[in-house]
């Protein structure tokens, strides 16, 4: 016999049909994907650097212990990143009206697919840490995309968000901006706000977009001078031109 859920769930499926939050496509549970709209995106799930989870082409013959070029150079700062595909066409048309045009029901998708990208890990973060805004950009949007996108996350690896840690000055945006311009733009716009939160605990920073890793690299510096263990980063898409 089934739950008061269940049956809960049948009614709200009869009057409101499961659909793929893209293209209105029946599907069979509400928020996923039709299988057109999965497989228009490029997601990362072959070979790729074991550290930041930059894509190789799948004609690269590498060790299960390949760096990319930035993290064997030492310039990825986290101790791992995931990120659930490559942002290009087909992410960007969800990315943008997500971000900008309050398409929240998106995250469903995106935050199943975050989690999924963090499969081949072991990370067992003590705090997820969405990536904060600034007041003024908050109150501008009116969310925190980021926050969206956590929230599921922290269910899956059954532990609290962290929104109050970490507070975040407002600067301009950095879009069109070169990798030494967004390093320079972010510097010292974050502050630790409860140190004795951070101090000691591993810490999963959850974001939309990785481009050039600015932000999860400036957020690596203060918690980690907080006293954070460890801190580590998954984002939906990411920059990332294959070879």
């Amino acid at each position: 016999m089934k739950s008061l859920r269940g049956c809960l769930q049948d009614f709200i499926n009869f009057i409101f049909p499961p659909s793929c939050p893209l293209c209105n496509a029946r599907v069979e549970t509400h928020g996923e994907l039709c299988a057109d709209c999965w497989t228009s995106f490029n997601w990362i799930d072959g070979a790729k650097c074991i550290h930041c989870g930059f894509p190789f082409a799948s004609s690269f013959d590498m060790s299960p212990n390949m760096m990319c070029p930035t993290c064997a150079a030492g310039k990825c700062e986290l101790d791992l990143i995931r990120s659930a595909c490559v942002y290009d066409d087909a992410s960007r048309a969800a990315m943008l009206p997500y971000k900008h045009a309050g398409h929240v029901q998106y995250a469903r998708f995106m935050s199943r697919a975050m989690i999924w990208a963090l499969r081949d890990t072991d990370i067992a973060p003590d705090i997820i840490m969405p990536v904060p805004l600034a007041p003024r950009r908050l109150f501008q949007r009116g969310y925190n995309q980021a926050t969206l996108l956590a929230r599921p996350i922290a269910r899956a690896f059954g532990v609290k968000m962290d929104l109050d840690s970490v507070s975040r000055k407002y600067r301009e945006n950095m879009g069109h901006k070169t990798s030494a311009q967004r390093a320079q733009n972010i510097h010292n716009v974050f502050t630790v706000r409860h140190p004795d939160k951070i101090q000691g605990k591993k810490i999963l920073l959850v974001d939309d977009v990785m481009t050039t890793g600015a932000t999860f690299n400036e957020l690596h510096r203060v918690l980690v001078a907080a006293g954070a263990a460890a801190v580590y980063g998954v984002t939906f898409c990411r920059v990332a031109h294959t070879v």
